[in-house]
């Protein structure tokens, strides 16, 4: 280990028991901190204790411990997490190998991870010093205080708690979660004059109690943006999947005002992918997690707004502004408008699967909930990517996945790489020309009823665990009068409005709409939303980037 020095410079402390790469940890290091802060190198997680704790007795602050996972004797996991005592203020990262994301994301509940980083991180100019530099920021604003995260008291089968660790986690805000049956769980509930009865309690930084809240109100406390900044913006854009994201850094890092406007979480389905493997430039695979929180960060880096849980009910035109309404009743206008709703997974149309919702039963990959299904049996309903995502993820610590799928095959409608993943994990069967009749459960699911189509023999099925991956419906109900739409709900756009050779019914413009522009000027459509859209991330990206495009044209014209 490094001899400790100067305590007056804060300290980065990087642990790794690979000589190799715990020098080259520290080189990276110095060449990019160097100047600015001391770089500490240890070996184990025995010495990186002891040189924490000869830092506190000096009064040196610590700003960033960078540990690897696979270490003998104590993982990186339990150095973090006695680490965490002795500086509680310091930003946490977990160096793992691919093999080891699940454990790293397990750490987020242990030691309130910031970040884990997969190795090898070269260029670091690209995979670390952002990570770095963003914490380092952090740490400097926090005025190095003990950093305090929000505390989720919520019972197993309780849906509503289920919903709110999903919501916060896909926000990436650290929490920490226990059970009301617990003892620590029993002490938040009586502190906060609590009984149980209603749950799940939320008990935000600050230290207000929270009582089944809703997302609104659940995000405004635990500090996500909500309320815009102004009232008059150049561009709306309403919805934080893919093409929302890609909409909001082209618009902003090209000088347009924009806000973000997302009623849930930014990622959309793409975010609750376990992993995308076939999106250019990760050969590796990236899970939606990670690949929303870069895109997120680089909105903000360019100075979009993102309001997260504002719900869209309305799109009025007003002369030159179009103007967007909440379910509160509020509003704000803009230049133009990006429509990027996106779609939501279609409801399972068995008996009592709505009322088992959140308690066994779960629309789409639901990860929060991965962890509990370790050696436990799952059912997957669905043949498309992301049940097959679900399948492969879930394989890796469920005792069975069962994927059961209406048709006769997966390969009419799962990409070829993941039938072929589906195929070779020994943990996964596949039952086709099967459908879900019904659910059964009392509080929680506890089984299931099966139909062969082709048959039409059911089978009842001891399930607690399904997850639903049945198609989706587009999230435009609330345009029905305003914008145009197919016989489906899909919004027409472009060439589709024109299909006749004329423009659509009070188009008043001397030229037709442009590829993405709406029957209204100015309101645009990118990714899922759109009729005939390739349902597929990266032409959603490519679709929003191109909709600022339209934008730019749209603004010049006007």
């Amino acid at each position: 280990m490094e001899q400790v020095a100067s305590p007056a410079r804060t300290v980065i402390l990087t642990v790794d028991d690979d000589p190799g790469v715990s020098r080259a940890v520290a080189r990276d290091l110095r060449r990019r901190y160097g100047e600015l802060y001391r770089i500490v190198r240890a070996e184990s997680g025995e010495s990186a204790l002891a040189a924490l704790r000869e830092l506190k007795l000096r009064g040196a602050p610590v700003a960033v411990i960078v540990a690897d996972y696979r270490m003998p004797e104590m993982d990186g996991i339990q150095f973090l997490e006695q680490a965490l005592d002795i500086h509680p203020g310091a930003r946490r990262v977990l160096l793992t190998a691919y093999a080891d994301t699940d454990a790293a994301i397990d750490a987020i509940n242990v030691v309130d991870l910031d970040h884990y980083l997969l190795k090898p991180w070269e260029p670091p100019e690209e995979k670390l010093y952002p990570v770095l530099d963003d914490l380092l920021l952090a740490w400097r604003a926090s005025d190095h205080r003990p950093v305090t995260v929000t505390k989720v008291v919520g019972h197993r089968w309780s849906a509503r708690s289920s919903a709110v660790r999903e919501f916060l986690a896909r926000n990436q805000v650290p929490y920490r979660w226990y059970s009301s049956e617990d003892p620590e769980g029993r002490r938040l509930l009586s502190a906060a004059g609590q009984e149980g009865l209603r749950l799940p309690l939320v008990i935000a930084p600050d230290g207000t109690a929270l009582v089944e809240p809703g997302d609104q109100e659940l995000a405004a406390r635990v500090g996500l943006a909500t309320t815009p900044a102004t009232d008059f913006y150049d561009l709306v854009v309403i919805g934080g999947g893919p093409a929302g994201l890609g909409a909001a850094v082209y618009g902003a890092s090209e000088g347009l005002r924009t806000v973000l406007v997302e009623r849930s979480a930014t990622g959309g389905q793409a975010g609750q992918s376990s992993r995308i493997e076939n999106y250019l430039g990760f050969p590796d695979g990236v899970s939606g997690a990670q690949l929303t929180d870069r895109a997120r960060r680089q909105a903000l880096k360019f100075g979009a707004e993102l309001l997260t849980a504002r719900e869209v009910t309305g799109l009025e035109v007003n002369g030159a502004s179009r103007v967007v309404r909440f379910s509160d009743g509020s509003a704000v206008a803009a230049h133009s408008v990006i429509l990027a709703t996106g779609v939501s997974y279609r409801q399972l149309d068995a008996a009592h699967a709505s009322e088992l919702t959140g308690c066994g039963v779960f629309y789409g990959s639901a990860l929060t909930e991965a962890a509990a299904c370790q050696d436990q049996d799952v059912y997957i309903v669905g043949g498309a990517n992301s049940a097959g995502q679900a399948a492969v993820y879930l394989a890796r610590s469920a005792k069975s996945v069962t994927v059961l799928v209406r048709g006769p095959s997966l390969s009419a409608a799962m990409s070829h790489y993941l039938v072929q993943q589906v195929d070779e994990t020994p943990a996964i069967s596949v039952r086709t020309n099967t459908v879900v009749d019904a659910a059964h459960g009392s509080g929680h699911l506890e089984q299931i009823t099966v139909r062969e189509t082709a048959t039409g023999r059911t089978e009842r099925i001891d399930a607690h665990w399904m997850f639903v991956f049945i198609g989706a419906a587009p999230l435009t109900d609330w345009l029905e009068g305003t914008v145009l739409r197919d016989s489906r709900g899909f919004l027409l756009t472009g060439p589709d409005l024109t299909a006749d050779g004329r423009p659509p019914a009070g188009w008043e413009l001397d030229r037709p709409p442009y590829h993405l522009e709406t029957n209204v000027p100015g309101v645009f459509v990118a990714g899922d939303a759109r009729a005939e859209s390739a349902k597929r991330v990266a032409s959603a990206v490519g679709e929003g980037a191109m909709a600022v495009m339209l934008v730019h044209r749209y603004l010049e014209q006007s």
